[in-house]
């Protein structure tokens, strides 16, 4: 009988030890999790020694005349082990209770903090063309899966990781960790996977892959090299975490960032504390307060800690028994990470409950101190703006992105990219906020502003646009030439054999030597330089005709 009590602890223990290494549970009991174990850990090892203090387990006569394993109870258990066995249960469904917006809606509402309602036109950057952010996470996975393509032996070794947008020495980049493809590749890699790749978020064109560094600890890892397990038995065993964002310093050198957080009401209203920062490398970790993070880290606070309690503000912004809805209101659907002046900012539109396409200010929190600013503009949402911009080419079926509002000549503007089927950028497009009607779009961010401006002239409305670039000209010989015809336009484009990462844009009102021109010919431009990639041509010259012309 002792024998077979020793056998059980032993089972439970082990039981419930490999619960918390697979799991790995936080341990606190003002978690809900933690909370859950403790309720499970006691009810199991209170019940065992009750089951073998008030009875015994021994073979009985079955159903049937079959002889089993059963148990037969000498007497009912004291009340004492029951008040034992509910206590912790009695502790779970009290906190739970304790975690209600029907006792804490004040808590709920206050959680975001006081918001500093600012002027847009004052406080946002205004738009900076060669800056302008136009890949999205969507594009950046495939243009990493791109690069990573380039190099077959690895591409079969590792999978890309979610990419991460920040600014690294002034630049906006998307950040893609390589992870192991399988348990096997991680047995044959166990220091780790070899880099990252960076896409730019200006510059379709600027996509790297940085070598030197190992990524030896990753989400969804295996044992003791997976990042959840390996922080929480490190780190952080009786604390709060969440949110593991990939990052890297001003040098490169990569890391995983994971939030800290505690709960202010019970179970609920999880808080960000702070950052364990983890050499994705050696494992070496540093722990961080929000006000004393590296100024290299852009984020402390998840977006969906952000996101529930601006949720939560506009819901209880009179109390829980706001049966009419007066002044309520929540966050549009779809947000956005932005930098303006260096700051990382979660952006998303605000709009009264029960109302869809009508946009009552945004809402800008910096995702390092939380800090809510609010900018009061009356308008349409974002997906009204996707909406418009998709109408304007609706010959083309092209998608557009989720929208950024940018400052354009005091304006404030949605900006989005559009794309075809295979998820390319083909053109852009900007939608006025206070007049969604307003659509400006372009093969070029430049055409697409110029565009912009005159719907905006027609509309009555007038901007302090500027659209800065270099003039610049060159020759060359023409690698590849296309024409494409958009319904009231045909339009040339060109590469370029001495500038094969460029693509010119040529309207045919520009020269009627366009249509004649082939691969091969000599050809002279003149454009403006926004370091984008895509250049819209103001002057066209064949060489070939001219020579052809002086010859005779």
């Amino acid at each position: 009988m002792k024998k077979a009590k020793i056998i059980t602890y032993v089972v439970a223990t082990l039981v419930l030890l490999g619960y918390v290494f697979v799991q790995s549970v936080n341990l606190n009991p003002l978690y809900p999790e933690g909370a859950l174990f403790y309720c499970v850990a006691i009810t199991a090892y209170v019940l065992i020694w009750a089951l073998f203090r008030f009875g015994e387990f021994t073979l009985k006569e079955l159903t049937g005349g079959v002889r089993g394993f059963g148990y037969v109870p000498s007497r009912k258990f004291p009340l004492a082990v029951k008040l034992v066995l509910a206590a912790p249960w009695a502790f779970y469904a009290v906190m739970l209770l304790f975690s209600s917006p029907l006792i804490s809606w004040g808590a709920y509402r206050d959680q975001l903090g006081p918001t500093e309602v600012r002027t847009f036109e004052s406080d946002m950057q205004a738009v900076d063309v060669s800056q302008v952010p136009i890949v999205d996470q969507e594009l950046a996975a495939k243009l990493a899966d791109k690069k990573l393509g380039e190099k077959p032996s690895l591409g079969s070794q590792v999978v890309l990781g979610e990419p991460t947008l920040q600014q690294v020495d002034g630049q906006l980049l998307w950040v893609v960790p390589l992870q192991h493809s399988g348990i096997f590749k991680w047995l044959s890699n166990l220091d780790g996977t070899p880099g990252y790749i960076t896409v730019s978020a200006t510059n379709l064109k600027d996509v790297n892959y940085v070598e030197g560094y190992k990524i030896k600890y990753q989400p969804n890892c295996y044992l003791l090299d997976d990042l959840t397990r390996y922080v929480r038995f490190k780190s952080a065993l009786f604390t709060g975490i969440v949110d593991y964002s990939f990052e890297i310093d001003d040098s490169g050198k990569p890391y995983w960032v994971v939030t800290t957080y505690k709960n202010e009401r019970g179970f609920a209203l999880p808080e960000a504390t702070g950052i364990i920062l983890v050499d994705a490398a050696t494992g070496e970790t540093q722990e961080y307060g929000v006000d004393d993070t590296p100024e290299w880290v852009d984020r402390v606070q998840p977006e969906n800690f952000v996101l529930d309690q601006i949720n939560n503000s506009g819901s209880y912004v009179h109390g829980i028994f706001n049966f009419s809805n007066k002044d309520k209101f929540r966050a549009s659907k779809g947000d956005i990470i932005v930098y303006n002046e260096g700051r990382c900012y979660l952006f998303t539109g605000l709009t009264s409950v029960g109302s869809d396409e009508s946009a009552i200010g945004f809402m800008m929190v910096d995702m390092v101190t939380k800090q809510p600013l609010m900018y009061q503009i009356s308008g349409a949402t974002e997906s009204a703006a996707q909406k418009s911009a998709e109408g304007k080419v609706q010959n083309l079926r092209y998608t557009a992105s989720f929208p950024l509002i940018l400052n354009v000549g005091g304006e404030p503007t949605y900006f989005m990219t559009l794309k075809d089927a295979e998820g390319l950028i083909k053109q852009y497009a900007m939608v006025s906020v206070s007049d969604y009607s307003v659509v400006g779009t372009g093969e070029t961010i430049p055409a697409a502003l110029k565009d912009y401006e005159q719907n905006m002239a027609n509309a009555g409305k007038s901007t302090d646009l500027t659209v800065s670039g270099k003039d610049a000209a060159v020759t060359g010989t023409v690698e590849r030439i296309a024409s494409e015809w958009d319904g009231s336009t045909m339009t040339y484009k060109l590469i370029l054999k001495e500038l094969p990462d460029q693509i010119f844009l040529c309207s045919s009102n520009l020269s009627q030597e366009l249509a004649l021109t082939m691969a091969g010919d000599s050809v002279k431009l003149e454009y403006t330089d926004y370091n984008s990639g895509i250049n819209e041509a103001k002057s066209f010259d064949n060489l070939q005709y001219t020579q052809s012309a002086s010859q005779q």
